[in-house]
């Protein structure tokens, strides 16, 4: 297995430097160029920072001061292009590219009141109406400013089944529909982060969303493409720190965003230009503090954060395609707070970083039905030391991940009209240092596909993924845990989804998902203490593979004026595994109770419902709520120790029922608005978890933008919580500790030039 990685590694590595030499011999008559105008539906005027969005090859430009936007080297193929700008309606296109011709667009925008409310398709054939209704949603423009938080996971919370797992205010991680960790993958620019995040409570997601340009959440087939396990799902967030396109002038963004719950305060700045005519230059970066978080039961203590996140890439872009490097670093000091059960009183200092080297290649082939072939490499080298008072190391963390894909896209081929088929493959190196848990290796192997069909209103999309896990201790022996030794896992994945336009706005549709997780290393050989997750971990290095089952049912509904979806789901798990807490204290640590790694048969149910309505002219409301019903199967020895205990348990760190109400005004380029959070109590918990009471809070927002020259200023102003309400978040790790954050403001200011 070893052998294997290694050398698909170096083929892909002499790949990314002789590929330019392949695309050189490339003809550009297999490209096309795409250029069009974005203009104002109303007025006409040329609008100026439309985000514009190949989805298909995951390009993007920026719309000039006068509108104009062109896309160059585009292979010939049908592509789905978006465009989204502050204070309007996103819109979709088709757009057909023919070798060695100029694709004329008009994208015209209408000013809309639904805040990132429905997507408008123009240019539409009627074949092609489900296809845009696939099971991914994106968030970009007025909702990601809106919504823009320290974290990525306080940034997507107001989503529809989108909660977040805290402990304090860096450490924090998505949740979708209960289920989070390995089951949700990560990723920034489609490449996954290489931090600890989905180990441990206690350890921040290594991304800062001020970086982001937009945000995608997939499922279904989607997500086969760069993992087996995302039953839960895919986000990625879309930085484009290597430029795919050749900017024709310097253009970019500064922002400053300041907060008074906790005295923090953000500035960022990403530049984008031109060295000559075959190079393209991208650099960003940000720097972020906070203080401790204000509560109306206090303050927080220890739960400040000081971090920078910086990036450079650079492009050699050519008429076959373009290669390119990027290399970044996250550096991030934030605290733990104290144990609330008097494991450590003082809390625990983390001081975390992470180097990336990236390298990435595009090249447009001539071939009848290929379109692209697309490689990756990519280097992470993270650390984090967790300090306790006085000084002293509890324990280090260090991982050393290495990244390769290929992947081939095509077009209409017999009887598919399009997909794309790849390899991808994944070597880490992890050490723990402080603990009983010895350094080990993993290896990972996958092979993909995943292909679409229309048939009239109906859009098929399927997958296939299969892994080869090989995860290889440093030592093997036999310990307290039982036999450390080699493991191997191997399975198939696959999904399929069926999405059907009936017609006036109506969508309906099902996706299936079986999938396979091989244990973490983690989860395997960890043992020893965890001080700032306030845990003893102990691994099980006889766990077998996570297989689970998803299945979901929705109906959307979707006009200029309205949109309403629902959604019903199911996951279920042969073999769930996750730190149980024992209740237990630790024979050598009596501070930190024992988290025993293990699997059992669980079942995920639930459902999820939005809905937004515009009433007025300058008037919209919206509303949401969703549900997640989670339960695990006691074990057999659960079963004989307790035989009169109902043989199904709730599962810990579940949502609550959970909701918003919001109202909104819009006029030209000021918009105001409010919105009433709310979540129900949970009582069904798992072993010796706190249950939560429900709660309702308040918010309010406003945004305003003003052209000025070659300049566009936005400002977003935020109010949240704004009566002070104490409330607590049945996923936060610290909630018997302190409530949430109490009233705060934030404005944030961003100028695009």
């Amino acid at each position: 297995m070893k052998t294997t990685f290694f050398t698909f590694i170096l083929l892909l590595a002499g790949g990314l430097l002789y590929m330019p030499l392949i695309g050189s011999t490339a003809s550009a008559q297999s490209t096309g160029v795409i250029q069009g105008q974005a203009v104002d539906r109303d007025s006409n005027d040329a609008l100026s920072f439309v985000y514009l969005h190949l989805e298909e090859l995951n390009r993007t430009v920026t719309a000039h001061t006068n509108g104009s936007f062109v896309f160059n080297n585009v292979p010939v193929g049908q592509y789905t292009l978006s465009a989204s700008r502050i204070g309007y309606q996103s819109i979709s296109q088709i757009v057909d590219v023919s070798a060695g011709d100029t694709s004329m667009v008009t994208l015209s925008l209408k000013s809309s009141v639904l805040s990132g409310g429905t997507v408008e398709v123009i240019g539409q054939k009627e074949h092609q109406g489900a296809n845009l209704e696939h099971a991914s949603k994106s968030i970009s423009g007025t909702m990601l400013r809106q919504n823009l938080n320290t974290t990525l996971a306080s940034t997507l919370e107001n989503i529809p089944g989108i909660s977040a797992r805290k402990m304090g205010a860096a450490p924090a991680r998505p949740v979708i529909r209960g289920l989070g960790g390995e089951r949700l993958l990560i990723l920034q620019d489609g490449e996954r982060t290489g931090d600890v995040s989905s180990q441990s409570a206690d350890h921040a997601v290594t991304i800062d969303p001020m970086a982001a340009e937009q945000v995608e959440i997939a499922r279904g087939p989607a997500a086969l493409q760069y993992g087996s396990n995302a039953i839960g799902g895919v986000i990625n967030v879309v930085r484009n720190q290597i430029p795919t396109t050749l900017p024709q002038h310097l253009h970019g963004t500064a922002s400053i965003q300041g907060a008074s719950v906790n005295s923090g305060g953000v500035a960022g700045l990403e530049v984008s230009t031109r060295i000559n005519k075959q190079l393209a230059l991208k650099m960003d970066g940000n720097l972020r503090s906070a203080g401790n978080i204000d509560t109306p039961s206090g303050t927080l203590s220890n739960s400040g954060i000081f971090s920078t996140n910086n990036a450079a890439g650079i492009s050699y872009l050519q008429p076959w395609g373009y290669a390119g490097l990027a290399g970044s670093m996250y550096l991030n000091n934030y605290g733990i707070p104290p144990d609330p059960d008097g494991g450590h009183k003082n809390g625990v200092d983390i001081e975390m970083r992470k180097y990336q080297l990236e390298g990435r290649t595009e090249i447009s082939l001539s071939q009848p039905f290929f379109n692209s072939l697309k490689a990756n490499f990519s280097y992470k080298n993270y650390y984090h030391q967790e300090i306790e008072p006085g000084g002293a190391i509890g324990t280090e963390y260090g991982l050393l991940t290495t990244n390769a894909s290929i992947v081939m896209d095509h077009g209409n081929m017999g009887l598919l009209d399009g997909g794309s088929f790849g390899i991808w493959g994944e070597q880490k190196n992890y050490a723990v240092n402080g603990t009983q848990t010895p350094d080990s290796d993993s290896y990972s192997l996958a092979a993909f596909v995943i292909e679409e069909k229309d048939l009239g209103a109906l859009h098929l999309e399927a997958g296939l993924r299969f892994d080869l896990v090989n995860t290889v201790p440093a030592v093997e022996e036999m310990s307290d845990i039982g036999e450390i030794r080699e493991r191997t896992f191997a399975a198939l994945a696959s999904s399929a989804t069926a999405i059907y336009g009936l017609g006036s706005g109506f969508f309906t549709g099902a996706t299936v998902l079986h999938s396979f997780r091989a244990p973490s290393q983690e989860e395997l050989y960890s043992e020893g203490p965890h001080l700032a997750s306030y845990s003893y971990e102990v691994g099980n290095p006889d766990l077998n593979p996570e297989r689970g089952l998803g299945t979901e049912l929705f109906i959307r509904y979707k006009t200029t004026i309205s949109t309403t979806e629902l959604a019903l789901f199911s996951n279920d798990f042969g073999n769930y595994i996750y730190p149980r807490n024992t209740g237990q204290p630790s024979a050598r640590f009596p501070s930190l109770n024992v988290y025993q790694f293990t699997g059992s048969e669980a079942n995920f149910r639930g459902f999820e419902f939005s809905s937004g309505l515009k009433i007025f002219e300058h008037w919209a409301i919206s509303g949401n709520v969703h549900y997640t019903f989670a339960r695990r199967k006691l074990t057999e020895s659960e079963r004989r120790l307790n035989p009169n205990q109902d043989q199904w348990q709730p599962l810990p760190m579940i949502p609550p029922l959970k909701g918003g109400l919001g109202i909104i005004y819009a006029n030209g380029a000021f918009q105001i608005g409010s919105k009433a959070e709310f979540a129900a109590e949970q009582r069904r918990t798992g072993d010796f978890e706190t249950p939560t009471d429900g709660y309702a809070i308040v918010d309010l927002f406003g945004q305003y933008r003003l052209q000025s020259g070659k300049l566009l200023h936005t400002f977003s102003l935020n109010g949240d919580n704004i009566f002070n309400t104490t409330y607590r978040s049945h996923l936060s790790r610290i909630k018997d500790l302190m409530p949430e954050a109490g009233r705060s403001v934030s404005l944030l200011y961003r100028m695009y030039f």
